[in-house]
């Protein structure tokens, strides 16, 4: 009986839908048709407007990015974080970043500076210094602890950025393994049809071939783009964490490569190249092991379909036996690639250093020597380098040879167990295909075969290529065991210095004056600078020893008003108070108190060398500020040219072209014009205290005491470390150094006097007020001391000459009378005469 069909109804045009709609609302009463057309009116309207507004906000962004941009400044969030615009293409992008929280660097300082003792890398108490020395970078369970504390950075929790790229790379890697699998079947079946001879199945799966590779080629570029998204993200987020870790007010970025030298000099090369290797290591990781792991456990699952579990089991044995011999014959080349990366930062710290300090090694005519430095790095650098490759050509030869052809070999021979031995394979005379063919099912025996072995054979290449690519991935992760390495070395030093975690092993006392053994105490929001038995003491590194102290120790109080004058002679530690009062140096024993913030109302240090920053004329003059804390201190450009024109460099704006002009500032300004720069900072700022080091050493003598009086007007009590005594006449008080016996007034320091202990005795100090009958007396004192000393140079001559003629008579051994002179010293005699 034949199947009735039923007719279906045509589908509705949009005309009759139209229509349609029109009918019902027709049918509506007159109040419901008037609710709904202004519904309908206002809908129109806001969505109109909302668009209009949407646009007008874009465009002011827009405006507000370049104008920004253009000024090197950006806008503040009230929970600290900043928003920024950058360049793209040919407008400005926004990015908003957000500073890492203190209680994040709480909960990962025990990752990095007290990590377990199953890592290897302590023995489960504080270490004085994380990871040790002797630490091997390699595949072992620190480089896991190591790894893993650096993945809690780098993906924070399970809903950042971070996981979604991950997430969405593992999909594409996913469907990259099921399109292998298609491409598999294809190729079987395109084989199959060639040989019986059946054109048009042979065309279709060509038609069907091309359009899986398209598919395949987005799939293989869409993973591509995800590693380098992942990669950027990656070190996005490592930089961030550690430039919030490096760059804050603890000084940190001062302490790590002055005080604690855990990581050298070469920070810059940590920072860019290190980090950079790791986060690309890092993110190739996720594809270069997960896909061939994925595809592993896929094809062998198909090839036991097709070779039963005679061949499968060869082939786990085969991989075990061959990974376990690639293992131990492999070089340490984790360790190889950190002492690469480490001799590659000594070579770029050289240069560095020639850039910074061109124009002094050109005064010097340095260029030969520096020449020699350079070349002895490289040489070293190459060296090693050439070591890597000679060890690399060795082991890529055997694991070539394992892995290509050893492994297609043997694949070979599993793949012809169906073929020779199906009752072996366990599935029968017949052999089944991975992928059973749908399309031309009556073809022969032969074909069936002819197909299963072209699949087969095309599985175990693949299964061969994802073994080949977990091979390589332990060289890989080798490499990434050194740079993991290196950026965790980095990290724990920066929290250590953070922390001021210097603990002395167990059972041991600190060395005195070391890291360990800082027992002074640092008070902020002193109205005043006040130094109470402060011994002033060079820091000294993890790997130096202790350093000894440079004078007495200090005690003075600096009142507002109380301007100063430190003097002295060079070494005695005029720049060493600077240093402890600032915070750069430890105080080790005593008090010192300082103003508690730095800038306004507070305190500023103008150091020897102006330091003279990246951005526009604006910021040098603002600087530490950037325009946004300018904005919020209701100052304009009107207010910095009087700043200008009080320390004579009014001229400034117009000879460079605007306050938005950018220059290389350091190149431009002359040695008196960036001194006088420092002063400008002084006036805009208006601290309440100002040590000053030696700052108007380039500066003439009329516009020095210009300087000096504009700051004492504007309420700055200025303290000036210099050894010229003309600035006295700026001061109120002296602070004199590196005294030496009866010079030593009786408020300074004059050693210890007791015959227990013969120490040699430190310099002294004294402190006086400038002006005072004292001062008057002491000079005159040290007047007749200098004449007294004049009088007397006849007396010393005559005694050289005595001592001279002493040493000139030449005794021999058993002779009364002197040996006469030689024959050329008497001609000489008597040429003088």
């Amino acid at each position: 009986m034949a199947v009735q069909s039923t007719p279906r109804k045509p589908q509705d045009s949009l005309r009759s839908a139209v229509l349609r709609l029109l009918r019902t609302f027709n049918r509506q009463s007159k109040r419901a048709r008037l609710i709904a057309t202004v519904a309908l009116t206002l809908a129109v309207i806001s969505s109109g407007w909302g668009g209009h507004q949407l646009l007008k906000r874009r465009s002011e962004d827009k405006a507000q990015g370049r104008r920004l941009l253009r000024r090197n400044s950006g806008l503040r969030g009230k929970d600290g974080s900043r928003t920024i615009f950058v360049p793209y293409r040919n407008s400005t992008a926004k990015v908003v970043i957000y500073p890492t929280k203190p209680t994040s660097f709480d909960a990962h300082r025990r990752l990095f500076l007290n990590p377990p003792r199953a890592a290897g890398l302590s023995d489960g108490q504080p270490a004085l210094q994380v990871p040790p020395p002797n630490t091997k970078p390699g595949l072992n369970i620190a480089f896991l602890h190591q790894f893993l504390s650096l993945l809690s950075i780098m993906i924070p929790h399970w809903n950042s950025k971070e996981s979604g790229l991950l997430l969405s790379q593992g999909v594409f890697l996913l469907l990259r393994t099921y399109l292998s699998l298609v491409v598999t079947r294809l190729d079987g079946e395109i084989v199959r049809d060639l040989v019986a001879g059946n054109g048009r199945g042979f065309l279709w799966g060509l038609v069907k071939w091309c359009g899986i590779g398209g598919f395949a080629s987005y799939t293989n570029a869409a993973i591509k783009f995800l590693q380098s998204k992942v990669s950027i993200a990656f070190r996005t987020r490592l930089t961030r964490y550690i430039h919030d870790l490096y760059l804050n007010d603890n000084l940190n970025y001062y302490k790590v490569l002055n005080l604690d030298g855990g990581i050298g000099q070469g920070i810059d090369q940590y920072i860019c190249n290190d980090l950079t290797l790791f986060t690309n290591s890092a993110a190739s990781l996720y594809s270069s092991i997960g896909k061939p792991l994925v595809d592993l456990c896929v094809f062998n699952y198909q090839l036991f379909r097709s070779l039963g579990p005679l061949g499968c089991t060869g082939l786990l044995a085969n991989y075990i036996i061959t990974a376990t011999a690639l293992r131990r014959l492999s070089p340490p080349f984790g360790k190889l690639k950190a002492v690469e990366n480490r001799r590659e930062g000594d070579f770029r710290l050289l240069h560095s250093k020639l850039i910074t300090n061109a124009e002094e090694v050109a005064f010097y005519g340095g260029a030969d020597i520096e020449k020699v430095f350079l070349d002895a790095s490289f040489k070293d650098l190459t060296t090693w380098m050439e070591g890597i490759y000679r060890l690399k050509i060795r082991y890529n030869m055997l694991e070539d040879f394992v892995v290509k052809y050893s492994w297609s070999a043997f694949g070979y021979l599993i793949t012809s167990l169906p073929v020779f031995l199906p009752e072996w394979s366990g599935l029968g005379n017949t052999p089944e295909p991975a992928f059973p063919s749908s399309s031309s099912p009556s073809l022969n025996p032969q074909h069936t075969r002819m197909q299963s072995f072209i699949t087969n054979k095309r599985l175990m290449l693949s299964l061969a290529d994802a073994g080949s690519r977990m091979m390589y991935s332990l060289k890989d992760l080798s490499e990434l065991a050194g740079h993991t390495s290196r950026v965790y070395s980095l990290i724990s030093t920066l929290h250590r210095v953070h922390a001021n975690a210097y603990t002395p092993p167990r059972h041991t006392s600190p060395e005195q004056f070391s890291l360990s053994d800082v027992h002074g105490t640092v008070q902020k929001g002193y109205d005043g600078i006040r130094l109470e038995n402060c011994p002033l003491i060079a820091p000294a590194s993890l790997h130096q020893l202790p350093g000894s102290p440079l004078t007495e120790p200090l005690t003075f109080t600096l009142p507002a008003g109380a301007h100063t004058l430190i003097s002295g002679s060079n070494g005695s530690g005029k720049s060493s108070i600077a240093r402890v009062v600032a915070g750069l140096w430890p105080t080790y024993r005593g008090l010192v108190s300082r103003p508690r913030q730095i800038g306004a109302d507070g305190i500023m240090f103008l150091p020897q060398r102006p330091y003279l920053s990246i951005g526009t004329l604006r910021d040098q003059v603002i600087y530490p500020h950037s325009e946004i804390d300018m904005r919020e201190s209701s100052r304009n450009d009107r207010d910095l040219t009087r700043v200008l024109e009080a320390v004579r460099l009014g001229y400034l704006p117009d000879r460079e072209g605007g306050w938005d002009a950018r220059r290389e500032w350091k190149d431009v300004l002359s040695g008196g014009e960036k001194q006088r720069m420092a002063f400008a900072r002084l006036v805009y700022h208006e601290p309440r205290f100002a040590v000053i080091d030696e700052g108007t050493s380039a500066v003439s003598s009329d516009v020095e005491g210009l300087l000096y009086e504009t700051c004492k007007r504007r309420g700055v009590t200025v303290v000036v470390m210099s050894t010229r005594v003309g600035l006295k006449r700026y001061c109120d008080w002296n602070l004199t150094l590196g005294l030496e016996g009866d010079e030593v007034r009786e408020d300074g320091g004059d050693g210890d006097d007791s015959e227990e202990e013969e120490e040699p005795l430190l310099p002294g100090w004294s402190f006086d007020r400038i002006g005072t009958v004292e001062e008057r007396v002491g000079v005159e004192r040290e007047v007749q001391a200098l004449r007294e000393k004049l009088g007397r140079v006849e007396e010393w001559r005559r005694r050289k000459e005595e001592i001279e003629r002493e040493l000139a008579r030449v005794w021999v051994s058993g002779e009364e009378e002197e040996l006469p002179p030689p024959a050329y010293l008497e001609e000489k005699e008597e040429e003088v005469e």
